[in-house]
């Protein structure tokens, strides 16, 4: 089902009910959520479904004209992409952060049993995209990074030269790349305050145990 503006009441209620058994983590990358969802998933007998896993698979069946951000970004190299543009035109373009393939997103969502829950996490739920879909407040949260944590969680995954590192200027895609995911970050802290959603700040001070202690109890498990 396709989720625009013109979508039903009806409808949108229907699609509620059917993912009640979800939980919505997302936030900002290098926020922890793939290792705070696994850590729950596993303690609490849930699955998990990670968006990024399914990127590449959401990216090729997309239309260029369901997916015009999608079709401006495959037709670049990786220094139009990452060295050459600002972070703020890279961020207002990324398909991503524009919302383009979020409705595969629910669609893969609908085809897993509704019996046992499930903790979909990622960058890419969207806070104006989720919220119509979540009935309780208690199946969504967000992660908002610090670029002290975000870039520690970087590191210590081995990643952080990985994008820069295939353009012809790494310092200035790393910095590109730093600025724009702050900015995002950002961005999402004022969406959840205006929406009125739960987020959670996550700073170098805060452990693995006590942020997944936060996010289960967000999540009223």
């Amino acid at each position: 089902m396709l989720i625009n503006q013109s979508t039903m009441p009806s409808e949108m209620l229907a699609l509620r009910e059917r993912l009640q058994h979800v939980y919505w983590l997302g936030g900002g990358s290098g926020g922890g959520k793939s290792v705070i969802a696994r850590r729950i998933a596993a303690d609490h007998g849930l699955k998990v479904y990670a968006t990024d896993d399914v990127m590449s698979d959401h990216a090729r069946p997309t239309t260029d004209e369901d997916a015009p951000y999608l079709a401006q970004f495959k037709s670049m190299d990786m220094d139009e992409r990452w060295a050459k543009r600002s972070p703020e035109t890279m961020l207002d373009t990324f398909h991503w952060f524009r919302g383009e393939g979020f409705n595969l997103i629910v669609e893969d969502l609908l085809t897993l049993p509704s019996e046992t829950g499930v903790i979909a996490e990622g960058f890419r739920l969207l806070p104006a995209l989720v919220k119509p879909l979540v009935a309780d407040l208690r199946h969504v949260v967000w992660l908002l990074p610090t670029s002290e944590f975000r870039l520690a969680a970087f590191e210590s995954r081995g990643t952080t030269w990985d994008i820069p590192n295939k353009t012809s200027n790494p310092a200035q895609a790393y910095r590109n790349l730093l600025e724009r995911d702050q900015m995002f970050t950002d961005r999402l802290r004022e969406e959840t305050k205006r929406f009125g959603l739960p987020a959670i700040e996550v700073d170098t001070s805060i452990s693995e145990d006590a942020l997944t202690e936060l996010v289960t109890r967000s999540f009223g498990l």
